[in-house]
């Protein structure tokens, strides 16, 4: 069972690209949902970061998003510590899910895909890309933010041009029918 790997900066259609993947029956594992769900079940992530960052990290059996944000919002050690929690448990758990599934190939989608190495653990890298002031509007309305802000976001991921010579096929998601036919084209050639 082939592993593809989907990332993408904000704003350049991921969660529509996932979608239509689901919609052809393919298994999807969203990696932030599943890092969500493991850093308020698992008792290594837990006990982990609460070692790391304090007894506030988890506040009425939930993690201290807050808390945690702030911690690590402008130290580069604490936030390095706390993805190298993190991704190892979800890599462990994607496994784990992978082995369940009986398709030809699964898509684990990750929004820091390359960032954190896991696109090495991928058979086929799909990469979904945007002009950046169609990204920005995008995002602006999806979450009533300024341009400066999402600007900032922006900022703090991986250029796609530095994306893009990792990824073995790229989908520039401007028009949906587009986007749609080559989700096909790919499904068909990985099926």
């Amino acid at each position: 069972m082939k592993v593809v790997g989907l990332t993408g900066g904000i704003g350049s259609g991921k969660t529509t690209v996932i979608k239509m993947f689901a919609a052809l029956g393919v298994p999807v594992y969203i990696a932030d949902i599943e890092a969500k769900k493991l850093t308020n079940s698992s008792p290594v992530i837990r006990e982990k970061l609460i070692k790391l960052l304090g007894n506030e990290a988890y506040q009425n059996d939930e993690l201290n998003r807050k808390f945690v944000a702030e911690k690590i919002f402008n130290d580069k050690n604490l936030l390095e510590g706390v993805n190298a929690i993190i991704h190892p448990e979800v890599g462990l758990h994607f496994e784990k899910w992978r082995e369940q599934q009986t398709s030809d190939y699964v898509i684990k989608e990750a929004a820091i895909l390359f960032e954190n190495g896991s696109y090495k653990n991928c058979d086929v890298v799909i990469l979904v890309t945007a002009p950046e002031e169609v990204r920005i509007a995008r995002v602006m309305k999806r979450d009533g933010v300024t341009k400066s802000q999402v600007e900032e976001r922006i900022k703090n991921q991986w250029p796609d041009s530095k994306k893009k010579e990792l990824a073995d096929i790229i989908i520039e998601n401007i028009d949906l029918e587009d986007t749609q036919k080559l989700v096909n084209q790919i499904h068909l050639s990985l099926s």
